[in-house]
């Protein structure tokens, strides 16, 4: 447990950015051009499919209009079944900077994983309707589009005043290639550490492009966190809240200090591990910043420590941002 001098209770929250909320809505939704789309997972043998699409958005309201960690409306073509009325639009994280993919907002991007699954019922086929629709577009080819949505998950106003510790599992890795790329295209010399959480190394996600940031920025650590496979040295495979523990001698100055913004993006229940490390890691008194234990069953049962658990008995603070699917 790091040793640091108390911090202010009333710490000032992270200054967040004006953003732009639905400047074009479902209802009347823009189109936007497919001008890349390809496979992003680190082998074409991995578990699942999931690919790197760009949209060119130029001539119309979203233009311009997004910051890094925001979202955007897909509206996939035909109708629902069940209601027999037109989908609902589908919200994807963007994954690229707040200058887009071209630099001037024109070109956004997202990442799409296949959604291909048996229903419980009957075991019959289920193909996700949008995902799999992203999925089959090709260069050329028409979407239509709303948004920007979310004003919470982004990069502080003030880059420069913070430290910056990302953990992602799957498709939530999209939010954080924009911020990374955000952040050291700005000239950000703080420490900026991403935790990536995959089954299989297979199944890694903008790996090669993450490693060449690192090796081209001394600020930027990238880890891996293997679940289902041994480490090199024959070791148990990680998530990637162990991942987190292994690493807080780097990272626990900043959450000492309270200078370290958390930001958590993947699969349902990743918080709990998260919240779990931290808050083994940290004196009381540098542990407020993040959160606050509100049951006492998490303080004196290790099995407590599940998605519910966390979920009842842990209030997270203005230094840490969550979105988990």
């Amino acid at each position: 447990m790091p040793s640091t001098a108390p911090i202010p209770e009333a710490m000032p929250a992270p200054a967040l950015p004006e953003v732009r909320m639905n400047v074009v809505r479902p209802a009347a939704p823009v189109i936007g051009r497919v001008v890349r789309n390809e496979i992003c997972t680190a082998s074409r043998k991995a578990a699942g499919f999931v690919r790197h699409i760009e949209f060119d958005v130029s001539g119309t309201p979203l233009a311009g209009a997004f910051r890094a960690g925001q979202a955007f409306g897909v509206l996939p073509p035909g109708v629902d079944p069940k209601t027999g009325k037109p989908h609902a639009v589908r919200l994807y994280s963007l994954a690229c900077p707040t200058g887009g993919e071209d630099g001037a907002g024109a070109v956004i991007s997202t990442t799409v994983k296949r959604t291909i699954d048996e229903h419980w019922d009957d075991q019959s086929l289920f193909l996700g309707v949008a995902s799999n629709y992203l999925c089959d577009l090709c260069e050329g080819d028409e979407v239509r589009l709303s948004g920007p949505n979310g004003k919470r998950f982004l990069l502080p106003e003030n880059h420069a005043d913070h430290e910056y510790l990302f953990l992602a599992t799957g498709t939530g890795i999209a939010p954080f290639r924009g911020m990374v790329r955000e952040l050291l295209g700005r000239g950000c010399d703080r420490p900026i550490t991403l935790i990536m959480g995959s089954p299989y190394r297979t199944d890694l996600l903008y790996h090669e492009e993450f490693r060449s940031l690192e090796a081209d920025h001394a600020n930027f650590t990238y880890l891996t966190a293997i679940s289902r496979e041994r480490d090199d040295n024959g070791g148990p495979g990680l998530y990637a809240h162990e991942r987190l523990a292994m690493t807080l001698e780097r990272a626990a100055p900043g959450l000492a200090e309270g200078k370290t913004l958390v930001y958590i993006c993947g699969i349902a229940g990743m918080e709990a591990g998260v919240a779990r490390v931290l808050t083994e890691a940290l004196p009381a008194e540098a542990l407020a910043p993040y959160l606050t234990i509100t049951d006492d069953a998490l303080r004196a049962d290790p099995d407590a420590w599940t998605r519910e658990g966390v979920r009842r008995g842990v209030r997270f603070g203005e230094r840490v941002f969550i979105e988990v699917y």
